[in-house]
């Protein structure tokens, strides 16, 4: 059988690479040498001809070539990184459309990259937050090495970005940019203070921290920001905001100066305040925007907390006629000072994205992820209805366990008996709302849980299947994610 060895000889010869195994998109020459990856008995290598340029592998020799065989660790990552700097996170955020694209799995970024190269968004490929690395016991070098190994396979060029996702600590910030990745969004959640949104105006001034500065600043001025949207503070509504915000504007600031403002890491800063169950107001946003202005934060995006919901997995729940409302105050508050809006939890808001699309006049970055995990399980109720239902049944004995992690309205009695289904009415629970965000938010522990001898119940099983049908799961991606482009680019302008 021919594999990547007898193909060694044949570099540059009019043969076809994929018949050795051999990704033709992947076949570089650098140096005098050929760097290409492949696959031999279902392990992926990096296959270095002529050279061995510090891979970590096997040596060889084929016609008195020096060749090494070497395997996807993160140290071949970093040479690659070095060789090729293409399969090396670059920012991404100062581009018109960016779309996070998380990979829990460390296995979409192939059908991804075919979306991405049908349109002009730039793609955030390596994009986890600490939440998701320890359900998935990843590390951010697994992450961003199968966004490089990706890349590189099949050679897109045209760049991509990776995102230390919802970060809270400042250990969390230092750790993602010296691994190089590229942008940093910054879950300032543990420093708002919701509960003076809805605190009586005598308890408001009660607790209230005057700031003389401030108040004259704000309190009965109105700042016009041009195409015909203003906002306006009176005394009550700053106090609130200033509670509030206060110290996420202490917070990110903190950051900022310790990590961004004198040039050492070549990284995009983004703010997030919408991990919180209360919407945040255009008068808010722009409290917040001003003030991080004035301090001297430079930041590239601002996530605010839209009204309605966005839960996971499922399209948008609220009104849609409040959302677009609001969002034309929202989107010219983010042009006023010259950011990008940044739409969290973006998985599947099919309803949202042609609106976003048009009001942001094509400037936008959105987040996905956990659609791409779902579309996985849907490989596998399609080639292992077996598995999958074995899987389900785990997923509700898991459910009460992990709301903890989620905010989600799942209400389980409403997913069918699967006892009911056929094998081939199981992909109808991928259309199922509550079917949907079941597996959703129970990654962690599918992926995770072991048995009595400490090997793992699902995980290498799934793994398996998704290796064997890697074509299958790319295929769902670029029509998925395909989908949420289309979407988005609908109306667009700009």
């Amino acid at each position: 059988m021919k594999n990547y060895k007898n193909f060694i000889p044949l570099v540059g010869a009019k043969v076809d690479p994929v018949a050795y195994g051999v990704y033709p998109l992947s076949i570089n020459t650098v140096d005098g040498g050929t760097v290409f990856m492949a696959e031999d008995a279902g392990e992926t290598l990096i296959v270095a001809v002529g050279k061995d340029w510090d891979f970590n592998g096997v040596e060889f020799d084929v016609d008195g070539v020096e060749c090494v065989a070497a395997p996807t660790t993160h140290a071949n990552a970093n040479v690659l990184r070095k060789l090729f700097p293409f399969t090396a996170p670059v920012r991404v955020l100062q581009k018109d459309r960016t779309v996070g694209v998380g990979d829990r799995l460390g296995i979409a970024a192939p059908g991804h990259i075919r979306v991405f190269q049908e349109y002009d968004a730039y793609p955030i490929l390596a994009q986890q937050s600490i939440r998701e690395l320890n359900l998935t016991q990843r590390t951010y070098e697994d992450v961003l090495d199968a966004a490089t190994f990706a890349v590189y396979r099949d050679g897109y060029r045209k760049g991509f970005g990776a995102d230390g996702d919802h970060l809270k600590k400042p250990e969390e910030v230092a750790m993602a940019l010296k691994l190089g990745f590229t942008m940093i969004t910054l879950d300032c959640s543990e420093h708002m203070h919701n509960e003076f949104e809805s605190m009586s105006v005598a308890e408001l001034n009660k607790r209230y921290v005057p700031n003389v500065e401030l108040e004259k600043k704000y309190i009965g001025k109105t700042f016009d920001l041009g195409e015909n949207v203003s906002v306006s503070f009176d005394e009550q509504s700053f106090k609130r905001m200033s509670m509030v915000y206060g110290e996420v504007l202490d917070f990110a600031t903190s950051i900022y100066t310790t990590f961004f403002a004198d040039g050492t890491y070549d990284a995009d800063f983004e703010i997030s305040i919408d991990e919180t169950t209360t919407p945040t107001s255009p008068l808010e946003h722009f409290f917040v925007a001003n003030e991080l202005t004035a301090r001297g934060v430079k930041f590239a995006t601002i996530a605010p907390r839209f009204c309605g919901e966005f839960q996971k997995g499922v399209d948008y729940i609220g009104d849609i006629k409040q959302f677009e409302a609001e969002l034309v105050d929202h989107a010219a508050i983010s042009r006023y000072f010259g950011y990008k809006i940044s739409l969290h939890s973006g998985s599947d808001k099919f309803m949202v994205f042609p609106i976003f699309g048009r009001l942001t006049k094509g400037r936008f970055h959105v987040k996905t992820a956990g659609t791409n995990w779902l579309e996985a399980m849907k490989v596998v109720a399609m080639v292992d209805p077996k598995l999958y239902r074995e899987i389900h049944a785990f997923a509700l004995s898991k459910f009460d366990e992990v709301t903890k992690y989620y905010h989600v309205t799942t209400d389980i009695t409403r997913i069918p008996d699967l006892d009911t289904l056929s094998d081939k009415a199981l992909l109808k629970l991928f259309e199922h709302n509550d079917a949907r965000q079941l597996i959703h938010i129970t990654y962690g522990p599918i992926l995770s849980t072991k048995d009595a001898k400490g090997e793992y119940v699902y995980k290498d099983r799934l793994y398996r299947l998704w290796k064997l049908h890697e074509k299958q799961y790319s295929d769902l991606l670029f029509h998925h994610i395909g989908r949420h482009m289309e979407e988005l680019y609908k109306h667009m302008r700009g």
